[in-house]
């Protein structure tokens, strides 16, 4: 890997500001997002005197666990244009999820919003450091998922110059790589270490020594740590952890510093807690649970303490890099992705980090759950190390001792034993956007 690129901070007025100031300014912009969505949306109308509060209730930051909670569903049900906070003449965006678990979500962006977007992502930007004369190769999609525009965004207003390559065509991708001499990639991280396996296997191309990537903002999708060092290795760049979500602007909500010790939260547009996923009683600093986020300067479709399934921690420690806003750590994974297992509870990074600390096993693996009578099984296909692979000329029964291995990393990290197969190299499949590592087919299952 590269040196360190090193911190730079685009809004020091914001990511410096001292805490008491910082509590002042999230306290004037909650009271006056409060009103306005009271005012402006009917369903929050509605939530508040249900709950039996007004605006006038909702003063301080303590006050915040008297607003009832915004959920997804919530914002299905007033699909299209039942979150929108003003006359549709005023939106200059409007993007939707994909609806695959219902309808969609609608998120409009005003003139203001967009302007925020820009910012947000120009922090994201600079916290990787990203100057003017750089070159960001955004391979993340454009259209309605919001990554690719708000890296697309976020590059303009730092004044970098944009690659809009979107996902897809890795051969293509590394060739203008090379040709164009970017230095920044923006993908999800399974792709990042597709990118650097396809560059080595099908191109003869040595990213670290070809390439000229010093940085990579990867988000998305929940990765691990090991993953972040698999792809400092393949590409020769230092990786980044980002994150975002649709509902509350799209990517640029946070994003790590060169320490590494947890994603800053731009907390002057996003106010964040941490509650119990359960209960949803909220739960003091450092505990982990389900991230819950207000949007203190969204215009178009505002959301008041969205539930957005995530799980993480928070801290306000000062970091080292000298950003007072709060940290949360990497993303454990959503709570609906946590699957249970013989009563364990575990996400798909808890077998990503058992996978990563054997040698020899790959970033490529897949879960396959069962439960043929009473008990639970666990399959867990993995693909080898292509020269791994090689040296036994894929005779997978020559590497009974990596199998061996693998199944004893998987029991020492979650306490289960699993079923482990090794699969012939590039034979599960690759993501080019959020990779979809479970099938469960369980039926039934109890959480």
């Amino acid at each position: 890997m590269k040196d360190s690129v090193g911190s730079w901070i685009y809004e020091p007025k914001f990511e410096k500001m001292p805490r008491e100031r910082l509590v002042e300014l999230q306290e004037e912009r909650l009271r006056k997002i409060v009103r306005f969505c009271y005012e402006r949306i009917p369903s929050y109308k509605r939530k508040f005197k249900d709950a039996g509060i007004t605006p006038d209730d909702v003063r301080t930051l303590d006050d915040l666990e008297k607003i009832p909670f915004t959920t997804k569903e919530d914002l299905r049900k007033a699909y299209p244009y039942g979150t929108l906070a003003m006359d549709i003449g005023e939106v200059l965006e409007l993007h939707a999820s994909s609806g695959t678990t219902g309808h969609p979500t609608t998120c409009a962006y005003t003139k203001g919003d967009l302007g925020v977007w820009s910012k947000v992502m120009a922090r994201i930007y600079a916290s990787a450091g990203t100057r003017k004369h750089d070159i960001v190769q955004n391979a993340y999609g454009y259209g309605l998922f919001t990554g690719g525009l708000g890296f697309h965004y976020g590059a303009l207003e730092i004044g970098a110059t944009v690659l809009p390559i979107a996902s897809g065509n890795t051969e293509r991708q590394i060739r203008l790589a090379k040709e164009y001499g970017t230095t920044i990639l923006a993908c999800t991280p399974s792709y990042a270490a597709y990118i650097g396996e396809y560059a080595r296997e099908k191109m003869g191309i040595d990213p670290t020594k070809e390439l000229r990537w010093k940085s990579g903002l990867f988000g998305a999708e929940v990765w691990s740590e090991e993953l972040r060092l698999r792809i400092q290795e393949l590409l020769g760049l230092e990786a980044f952890d980002i994150y975002g979500l649709s509902e509350v602007i799209g990517p640029g909500v946070s994003v790590e510093c060169p320490e590494h010790n947890g994603l800053h939260i731009y907390v002057d547009h996003f106010l964040p807690e941490i509650v119990n996923p359960v209960t949803g009683q909220k739960l003091e600093e450092g505990k982990t649970g389900e991230l819950v986020l207000t949007t203190l300067t969204r215009e178009a479709t505002p959301v008041l303490r969205f539930r957005t399934g995530d799980m993480t921690s928070l801290t306000t420690e000062e970091c080292s890099c000298q950003r007072t806003i709060a940290r949360m750590s990497r993303i454990l994974g959503r709570a609906d992705d946590m699957f249970k297992v013989r009563g364990v509870k575990m996400w798909p990074t808890t077998l990503e980090h058992a996978l990563l600390l054997v040698a020899g096993a790959s970033q490529n693996y897949q879960i396959i759950l069962e439960r043929p009578e009473r008990l639970d099984i666990m399959t867990v296909q993995v693909e080898p190390e292509k020269k791994i692979f090689e040296r036994v000329s894929g005779d997978l029964s020559q590497l009974q001792d990596l199998s061996l291995e693998i199944v004893e990393s998987i029991r020492s990290v979650t306490g289960i034993k699993a079923n482990v197969v090794l699969v012939p190299c590039n034979s599960l499949p690759r993501f080019e956007g959020k990779a979809r590592r479970i099938k469960d087919l369980r039926k039934d299952v109890a959480f």
